[in-house]
């Protein structure tokens, strides 16, 4: 009967909100990771590398895309990274290109994943405001923040730093000479992306770029809104 007690009374005492308040930023996050580097995989395969399929990257699974740290900074701060998808540029047609275009997939994938989420917020909007519960309320706002998130993650991977997304879509765009003496000094460009990211440098530029592409993006949801409307 004590242990009884004495579990009540942890289970009373216990902040269950916190829990959810972790799942409402690690759902939303695992979501944006995932299908952004299964699209690296899946172009890059339709592209002729197979290199994701045999590293067995083309899944559905987070945690096979997973990076600890880039988690912990997207839930944080709306930002992070992913474990990168393995990739062999020379195994496409046309190396340059085929790389800017398996790069330019994952950002891509993350603005649709923002429009899509926010058409179903606008959707399910009334219709989970009218449930009243607390599982309606935290549905609702995990639909919202996923849109964020995803978008968070598309603006980041878009800086020009190696070795994120908009660095092989810049490089594309330079000769081949100097393109491949870029890519040598890939390594060091995380390094760089540590010391911007932990200094705060990213923080005001990409809150601006996210929040402005966010609110543009909200049309999505207005149209969720009014099919709801037409419809009920």
């Amino acid at each position: 009967m004590g242990e009884i007690g004495a579990w009540q009374e942890i289970r009373e005492g216990f902040d269950f909100s916190y829990v959810l308040s972790i799942l409402l930023g690690v759902i939303p996050s695992l979501v944006c990771i995932t299908l952004h580097e299964l699209s690296h995989g899946i172009v890059a395969y339709v592209l002729g590398d197979d290199t994701a399929k045999r590293a067995g990257r083309l899944t559905l699974n987070p945690i096979k895309h997973l990076d600890l740290m880039g988690l912990i900074m997207m839930v944080a701060a709306h930002v992070g990274w992913a474990k990168p998808v393995p990739v062999n540029m020379m195994n496409f047609r046309d190396p340059k290109r085929g790389m800017a275009l398996t790069s330019l997939a994952g950002p891509v994938s993350n603005v649709l994943i923002t429009c899509v989420f926010f058409f179903v917020y606008g959707l399910l909007y009334v219709p989970l405001n009218k449930n009243g519960s607390a599982a309606a309320g935290y549905l609702l706002d995990m639909i919202q923040l996923t849109a964020v998130i995803s978008m968070g993650f598309a603006v980041f991977n878009l800086i020009p730093i190696p070795p994120l997304d908009g660095s092989k879509v810049l490089f594309s765009l330079v000769s081949d000479r100097a393109y491949y003496q870029l890519m040598r000094y890939e390594r060091y460009g995380m390094i760089l992306l540590y010391a911007l990211v932990f200094t705060n440098v990213l923080g005001a530029p990409l809150r601006t770029a996210i929040s402005f592409l966010t609110e543009r993006l909200f049309i999505f949801a207005q149209w969720g809104f009014a099919l709801f409307n037409m419809v009920s």
